[in-house]
């Protein structure tokens, strides 16, 4: 095969939109890795900066009918425990924001996705896995498993926890495990969800309700791993009326939908995002539980760095030391997030009072206190959004 600028490598969500803005912004992509299954019943809830990205790269309009948007997010303490933190309900309108983002079916978007990389006249698309990835300051060769060659520039590793192209590039990661798995399904309801995300705090994990379109919605309840296949167990029936209960019939009857399955979580982080001619986005750079809807939404902000640091409009080469210069730009935003989300999770388990009195306190402040509310959800909307919004929140609540 002829050389090309980049090969993404892993073709699910983060390589494939990787892929597609790379290609439009002028590179000749080669985008490897097996066709995706349309069997996942995950769903992705992306915040409004996503939702610019794929609006931008012409992907919203054909998505936007199969997904609901979030226009409030509440906390609600679920444990037994003596110290219980007060509802918290985080709106999109405080920060002027329609909403805070949509959430997509996964198997859409993948069908999204892949109807516009047929599309791309940039992006050449190998079914396949890569058997061998070498990298040097030359550049990539890639041996594939039908024994086709791709050589390139630069290459995106996007291929998941146990990257080939992150191994290949001699960088070495750091992983975790947590004693939880975590039940995904969807699930239909008899009472309007009005566009409410409602994440209870349980003592094996949060219990997460996201809309669908219509009188549908989507569900992560993290639990022990003996809990989750106890739940898998049950038939339908059981397992609606075991969700009913665990969300107080705020939606009233449940009814699950066919489909529910079971993934263990772990941590981990790339010891570095970029290395000479190569950078490592999603899962292959970081990877954490679903908790505050920060995956994808990290790993798109993975791939607008690699915008910036990769398409260059004087057609000057790839440089060979691009993967630290795309290192750089992710690090804070990278570890923040994993950070963040590690702590909320690990206070959620952990017996200890002082860790739950923390915990309270730092929710109740939320509940009690607009500015600082408001800089969380700007935060959680996009890095640095609530530090330039912050001075102003403080003089309006002044100025009231």
């Amino acid at each position: 095969m002829s050389e090309i600028d980049i090969a993404v490598v892993g073709a699910g969500p983060a390589g494939s939109i990787a892929a597609i803005a790379l290609a439009r912004g002028g590179r000749k992509i080669a985008l490897i890795g097996p066709d995706n299954s349309v069997a996942d019943k995950r769903t992705t809830a992306l915040m409004y900066p996503s939702l610019e990205m794929l609006q931008r790269l012409g992907l919203w309009d054909a998505l936007r009918p199969a997904t609901a948007p979030l226009t409030t997010m509440q906390i609600i303490d679920g444990t037994k425990r003596l110290l219980r933190a007060p509802t918290v309900a985080f709106r999109s309108a405080e920060i002027d924001l329609p909403a805070f983002g949509h959430n997509i079916p996964n198997a859409e978007l993948l069908k999204v996705l892949q109807a516009a990389i047929e599309r791309e006249p940039n992006i050449i698309r190998l079914s396949a896995d890569a058997s061998r990835i070498d990298i040097d300051d030359e550049g990539v060769f890639i041996e594939l498993s039908t024994g086709q060659a791709v050589q390139a520039a630069f290459v995106v590793g996007a291929d998941g926890k146990r990257s080939m192209t992150r191994e290949s590039a001699g960088v070495g990661t750091h992983s975790w495990s947590y004693p939880q798995t975590a039940v995904v399904l969807n699930f239909s309801h008899s009472v309007s969800h009005q566009n409410v995300s409602t994440e209870f705090h349980t003592e094996t994990g949060p219990f997460t309700q996201v809309p669908l379109p219509g009188m549908r919605s989507s569900l992560v309840w993290v639990v022990t791993p003996q809990e989750a296949a106890d739940l898998l167990a049950l038939d339908r029936d059981k397992l609606s009326l075991a969700i009913e209960k665990r969300m107080q019939s705020m939606l009233g009857k449940v009814d699950v939908e066919d489909g529910a399955q079971a993934w263990p979580l772990s941590g981990m982080t790339a010891r570095q995002y970029g290395k000479g001619r190569s950078a490592f986005i999603g899962e292959a750079g970081h990877a954490f539980p679903p908790i505050g809807a920060q995956g994808l939404n990290l790993s798109l902000r993975d791939v607008a760095a690699l915008e910036e640091v990769l398409i260059d409009r004087s057609g000057v080469p790839i440089d060979a030391k691009a993967g630290e210069s795309f290192d750089r730009r992710r690090r804070l935003d990278i570890a923040s997030r994993t950070a963040s989300v590690d702590l909320l999770n690990r206070s959620l388990l952990s017996p200890f009072l002082p860790v739950q009195m923390l915990r309270a306190s730092g929710l109740q402040l939320l509940a009690s206190f607009a500015p600082l509310r408001n800089f969380v959800m700007q935060e959680g909307v996009a890095p640095g959004r609530g530090f330039r919004r912050f001075p102003d929140m403080l003089r309006k609540k002044v100025r009231r």
